[in-house]
């Protein structure tokens, strides 16, 4: 449904072949509607890869959804004589279960799925240390761990690119449009959170600007967050002469409860808490993260295996974040050193106090995180692939 960033559109290297949805599927029980579905999927995937120029390999990126395309893959890898290599993110099988319970027969029925066709991959690739020792244990497959890493255009935003994109975002969002400012400086050229000088047309920070708070979310599960937001300790403590900032929180995405969530966040009483829930352009995205202050997230891992694309990507834009403990996050976020894991709603409140006392100053551990990022020169995705999978497949090139 979003269209791809426009290094995807415009490289000469790739060629997308877009598969349609086919809709009016939903006829009789729920079971057979889902097996129709597959049945479907199964047909347009294989048509689809039959049809492109013979490949030397064929990389399903990224699994889950591995149902049917595992089992396809495997099939056209055969007609075409094609290396199949799966890019393991996570298990079908473990997010089927959240919602259908670990042992009913459709999360049974995907994890042999997952495991049968799992073995008959060519390559493995994993994203943590603790899922490729699982693959081993329990699938007996052998994987190279390859942690995902930022695309080159997640970096810190220069102030004349933020000032740009605020000024884009406040003709839609009441946040990013200033707050306070005399009648004569109406049409002054500013927003929340910068303005430029009308003689020299440099852009500035606008003072007591807000924080900006940024979390990016499928709108599964925003209790935590939500919950820290509509408090009245952070408002208390301000009226109690803390400084700590006014906030803005941007949620960004899509997913099965956001007008659930709007709806809540439309009735929060607050007046130095703003929550905008704006829908970003793929190439908007970077430049937003790039700019805030700091990164909420709430990704909650359904086998405990994998890591959160999300904040490898404000970690690409230099970004601190808190995030939200499940068992292997340690290999991505570094408590105390690049940010912070917090394990409920009351534990992150107490961290935005902390991280936000005195802001924008530039003591504390806020700015402490974001130069240890910077310091990190952490590598880009095209480096790693370089690193790690080109080895792999026997290409020096």
């Amino acid at each position: 449904e979003s269209r791809p960033h426009r290094d995807v559109l415009h490289s000469d290297n790739i060629r997308l072949v877009p598969v349609a949805e086919l809709r009016g599927l939903r006829v009789g029980p729920k079971l057979f509607q889902y097996v129709l579905k597959v049945l479907v999927q199964s047909v347009q995937l294989l048509y689809t890869l039959l049809r492109i120029d013979q490949p030397s390999y064929i990389l399903l990126q990224q699994n889950p959804p591995g149902l049917p395309s595992i089992a396809v893959a495997w099939v056209a890898g055969l007609w075409w004589g094609s290396k199949l290599i799966i890019d393991w993110h996570n298990y079908g099988y473990t997010i089927m279960s959240l919602s259908h319970g670990r042992s009913h027969p459709l999360v049974l029925i995907a994890e042999w799925y997952e495991k049968l066709f799992g073995r008959l991959s060519d390559y493995n690739l994993c994203v943590t240390d603790a899922m490729k020792k699982d693959l081993w244990v329990n699938f007996k497959i052998k994987a190279v761990t390859l942690y995902d890493k930022p695309a080159s255009y997640f970096k810190e935003t220069p102030l004349d690119l933020q000032h740009s994109l605020y000024m884009k975002l406040a003709k839609d969002y009441e946040p990013f449009r200033p707050r306070y400012y005399r009648a004569v400086s109406a049409a002054a050229d500013r927003s929340a959170f910068t303005e430029r000088d009308s003689s020299s047309g440099t852009v500035l920070r606008a003072r007591a600007r807000p924080a900006l708070l940024i979390s990016s979310t499928s709108w599964t599960d925003l209790s935590a967050l939500t919950s820290v937001l509509s408090s009245p300790d952070y408002e208390r403590f301000i009226k109690e002469g803390a400084k700590l900032p006014a906030l803005v929180c941007v949620i960004t995405g899509k997913g099965p409860l956001k007008d659930y969530y709007n709806g809540l966040i439309q009735k929060l009483d607050l007046k130095h808490v703003q929550i905008c829930t704006p829908w970003l352009e793929a190439e908007d995205y970077p430049l937003l993260l790039g700019s805030a202050d700091l990164g909420v997230c709430l990704h909650k891992s359904s086998s405990g295996l994998d890591l959160p694309m999300k904040v490898v990507d404000m970690f690409g834009c230099c970004l601190p974040v808190c995030a939200i403990h499940f068992e292997c996050l340690h290999e991505l976020v570094k408590h105390n050193e690049n940010g912070l894991i917090f394990r409920d709603s009351q534990e992150l409140a107490e961290q935005l106090k902390m991280l936000f006392l005195d802001f924008p100053s530039l003591e504390g551990k806020l700015h402490r995180f974001r130069e240890n990022l910077r310091a990190s020169r952490q590598l880009r995705w095209d480096q790693s692939w370089d690193q790690v999978v080109l080895p792999l497949l026997g290409n020096k090139e």
